[in-house]
């Protein structure tokens, strides 16, 4: 056995066959890149590019010249034998291999290529479902918010305090939708904020409570405006008992009043009378 593995490792060492090695490459949707061969080119050299698990030909060089080439986004370089994406796409993400043959040396070199979507910045909106009804609004006292990306693939959304992590959720698979929520006091001054990242970018938006976190419309009030707004309305209350009771008195005393005049009215036309008619009876008799 140990006699096979020392024919095979010698047999290697013959033909000049070297190792794979792999080099990671990240970058961004749009953006370019190149996968570097280590050394430029010799008359000698043959460099053949290939893509995906069955190794898929993209193109050979032979020498300094370019021999075949099959995708007209990938620029090959006569010069190093490096290749370049112009504007690159997630869908060019992948496996590309570095296939080189100089003399009777054969090496080979892959890059695991990922390309990452451009990230939007989060929205942050309040949570509609907090005013459904004065019953539930009335009792509120925080302020009910989400963060929402749309339409993204291995990131890390998160609500930070200052500088300090308060929460995350990660995707890794297709593209899809995040929320996350956050709860804060109508008051509170603390500066929080949301972040969407990947492993090589990020994008911010700052919450502005101040500006989302309003009370809600109609009779959901805070708690210390609606103990306010009922003192008020019973104080109302006690007013109008107050001034409708003295309106009464002051009608009734305005009534007994009248009826007095009448009287005193009725009395003296009548002592009038009498006293016309004993000077009638006394103006007979002389």
């Amino acid at each position: 056995m140990k006699s096979c593995v020392m024919f095979l490792y010698l047999s290697l060492l013959i033909n000049g066959v070297f190792g794979d090695e792999t080099e990671v490459v990240s970058v961004m949707e749009g953006d370019s890149v190149t996968l570097h061969r280590d050394v430029e080119n010799q008359k000698e050299d043959v460099i053949v590019w290939s893509f995906g698990p069955k190794n898929t030909l993209i193109g050979k060089i032979i020498g300094m010249a370019v021999s075949t080439w099959k995708f007209e986004r990938v620029q090959p370089d006569s010069q190093t034998g490096s290749i370049t994406f112009t504007n690159i796409s997630t869908t060019d993400s992948g496996l590309y291999h570095l296939k080189i043959r100089k003399k009777n040396k054969v090496s080979y070199k892959t890059f695991n290529v990922t390309v990452y979507d451009s990230l939007s910045v989060p929205v942050i909106i309040r949570d509609s479902s907090q005013c459904a009804s004065s019953s539930e609004c009335s009792s509120v006292s925080k302020c009910s918010l989400l963060c929402s990306v749309v339409n993204v693939s291995d990131v890390t959304l998160s609500w930070y305090k200052g500088n300090s992590l308060i929460s995350s959720i990660s995707v890794s698979d297709l593209s899809i939708s995040l929320s996350l929520p956050l709860e804060v006091e109508y008051q509170d001054k603390n500066a929080y904020s949301c972040v969407i990242n990947n492993p090589i970018s990020n994008q911010t938006q700052h919450l502005n409570i101040s500006q989302l976190c309003q009370p809600c419309a109609g009779s959901c009030l805070q708690p210390t405006h609606f103990r306010l707004f009922w003192i008020v309305v019973i104080l109302f209350a006690v007013c109008l008992i107050i001034g409708s009771v003295m309106c009464f008195r002051k009608q009734r005393e305005g009534n007994k009043k009248g009826n007095f005049s009448k009287l005193g009215y009725a009395e003296t036309v009548l002592t009038i009378k009498e006293e016309g008619h004993i000077l009638q009876e006394q103006g007979r008799k002389m």
